[in-house]
């Protein structure tokens, strides 16, 4: 990891307009986790049910999307991207402190409100808070990952990405059985169900599979992003 590289990834993110999406879907969350405690919705499968589907379901990917394409994309589609590469640094290590970048956004704007949403709503009962955190963390860092790749191989990330966090991850992942499988989501709600012992959080994706393939997916999606860059020309052509 290059600390300059983070710094002015950093700035970049959080100066920009995409500061404001990160933070509106957080607050959205809390939120209606508050409105829930308002009228009295405290109970286990009020929080699970929110938990899955916004949390995971919706927030998640989302802030995926705009944390990690929001590292690199911008830069390669206004060019200053040749300045960055043109620098005595490794474009695996570009592509590494990117990632690093993204993930920690993730972990600040998903896995935050994800445990304050659930403990204002249950508290520490049946680990559902602290299930659906870690299930968040792992989920964010592997969108991280996918997302930063997306924004190097294409330079229509978000249309993708968009594509994929509503269809994939949202539809199919959702309704065909198989596919749930190969999606990040169902991989991050495994993880809170091994965690939780709430009867109402269960999922079809065994840990056994899932984290395997949440670190396959993360390690792979970096290093092919550090191999896509080595190969970006200082023409401005990929």
């Amino acid at each position: 990891m290059n600390g300059v590289v983070a710094g002015i990834t950093y700035r970049a993110v959080l100066g920009r307009r995409r500061i404001l999406l990160l933070i509106l879907l957080p607050v959205a969350l809390v939120a209606m986790a508050v409105l829930l405690r308002l009228v009295g919705n405290t109970d286990e499968r009020s929080a699970v049910t929110l938990m899955q589907s916004f949390a995971i379901g919706t927030m998640l990917p989302l802030l995926g999307l705009i944390a990690g394409t929001g590292v690199i994309a911008p830069e390669i589609d206004d060019g200053t991207v040749l300045h960055l590469l043109s620098k005595p640094i490794s474009r695996p290590v570009i592509a590494q402190t990117k990632f690093a970048v993204a993930a920690s956004l993730l972990a600040v704007f998903a896995g935050v409100p994800t445990f304050l949403s659930a403990w204002l709503l249950v508290g520490g009962e049946s680990g559902i808070a602290g299930g659906f955190t870690v299930g968040a963390l792992c989920g964010g860092i592997a969108y991280a990952a996918v997302f930063l790749l997306l924004g190097v191989i294409t330079k229509h990330a978000v249309t993708f990405g968009i594509i994929y966090a509503l269809v994939w991850e949202g539809l199919i992942g959702n309704l065909v059985p198989g596919a749930r499988q190969f999606s990040v989501q169902q991989w991050a709600k495994s993880i809170a169900d091994q965690i939780s012992s709430s009867p109402f959080l269960s999922t079809d994706v065994k840990p056994g599979f899932a984290i395997p393939a949440l670190i396959v997916v993360t390690v792979g999606a970096v290093v092919w992003a550090g191999q896509r860059l080595r190969a970006f020309s200082l023409t401005g052509d990929e």
